[in-house]
């Protein structure tokens, strides 16, 4: 398995909303996404999501509440929580889902 920098292969993205898979960790996989604007809500009714921030600041909405996320910053979306990620400005992010 070669070395990845998910903070290079983040900025090399070209599209938004746009996850690239860059690896797999046993039932995981690893992602990076570049991402600009509201996504929409949803959720994942099988797996958890973390999200890792590369780059950038990312706000996530969640029915009680919101999170707030800068660059270094993680937070698991549990399985099965309606959640909606928001970045106002671009910003990378690492997922493994």
């Amino acid at each position: 398995m070669p070395v990845l920098s998910p903070k290079r292969l983040a900025e090399a993205l070209s599209e938004y909303w746009s996850p690239r898979v860059i690896g797999e960790l046993d039932d995981n996989y690893l992602k990076v996404a570049k991402i600009e604007g509201v996504f929409g809500w949803h959720a994942h009714p099988d797996e958890d999501e973390l999200f890792l921030i590369l780059k950038g600041h990312l706000r996530i909405e969640l029915e009680d509440g919101a999170v707030e996320l800068d660059e270094g910053d993680i937070y698991i979306v549990p399985k099965g929580v309606r959640h909606n990620p928001i970045a106002e400005t671009e910003c990378h992010v690492m997922l493994i889902e």
